[in-house]
């Protein structure tokens, strides 16, 4: 009966797969570890014991030290912090700029938005990670500025997304409505184009972090993110490589924290993304 049919569509949506509920697990305990790292790792990330140095995975050292001593799993829970500042940063600069320039493009008129979706198109053709590295050249190295640099590599993105959007939403019948009774084109976007429009932005926001955290990751992999001492996975997986034949674990441990962080968000963005679109989450993820 349709009645039943939609009781259990209603339960289906409402279900966590196993894998979206470790997944979710996983990105809590990141954003721990970069709030309180204290609380997940006591070490010092920085303090140097040369007569450890090199050591592999104890109970001492549950992922060993690194070639001056310091303790690779107290330097990947405060490297979480960096990381994940990088990630978020550049996520809500991209996400703010991309918010403006959309909008502007679909109220300005056909002039603006020419002129704004060319420039898109200009900044979308270069590789996301090339822009990046050209903006952090002529800003500096350094976290914030890796974040600044991600994240005007990924406006473009947003702006189409917006841009689009506000087309779409524009054309709604409450919002022709609301231009009858005489509400003003900025009044109308601001409060009912825009805020409905949120939805699928969100979800593109939370997928472009775990892009984001690779983009941030491979700058300090090149030597362009943070400055030494300052423990950000990106500069460890790089110094890790040149010791990979006498201590595996100061590349594999970053690595991992990379890999399973950036496909924990993925998940749970997927599985977001379905929900929202209002597909059924799959049974296993």
């Amino acid at each position: 009966m349709p009645w039943r049919r939609a009781g259990r569509s209603g339960r289906d949506n409402r279900r966590i797969g196993p894998g979206v509920a470790i997944s979710a697990l996983v990105v809590a305990l990141v954003c721990l570890a970069a709030i309180w790292p204290g609380l997940l790792a006591r070490a010092d990330p920085n303090a140097v014991e040369p007569v450890d140095a090199l050591l592999g995975p104890s109970g001492a050292h549950w992922f060993g030290t690194d070639q001056l001593g310091r303790d690779v799993y107290s330097r990947v829970v405060h490297g979480a912090r960096v990381s994940l500042f990088i990630g978020v940063g550049a996520t809500g600069i991209a996400l703010f700029l991309g918010c403006l320039v959309g909008m502007l493009a679909a109220t300005c008129g056909r002039l603006v938005d020419e002129i704004l979706m060319r420039i898109t198109d200009v900044l979308m053709s270069f590789p996301g990670l090339l822009l990046s590295l050209l903006v952090v050249a002529v800003l500096g190295p350094s976290s914030t500025n890796a974040a600044i640099a991600i994240g005007l590599s990924g406006a473009p993105g947003f702006a189409r997304l917006v841009r689009a959007e506000a087309l779409v939403i524009r054309q709604a019948g409450y919002v022709r409505t609301a231009v009858t009774f005489g509400a003003g084109r900025a009044r109308v976007h601001l409060r009912h184009v825009l805020p409905n429009a949120f939805a699928p932005l969100l979800v593109l926001a939370l997928l472009s972090v775990g892009a984001a955290i690779i983009a941030g990751s491979s700058l300090s992999f090149l030597g362009l993110g943070p400055r030494v001492p300052t423990a950000e996975w990106g500069s460890m997986l790089a110094q890790g490589k040149d010791f990979l034949t006498i201590s595996w674990a100061m590349a594999v441990f970053p690595g991992l924290a990379i890999t399973v962080t950036v496909i924990a968000i993925n998940i749970v963005g997927r599985d977001l993304q379905r929900r929202s679109e209002g597909r059924h989450p799959s049974g296993t993820f």
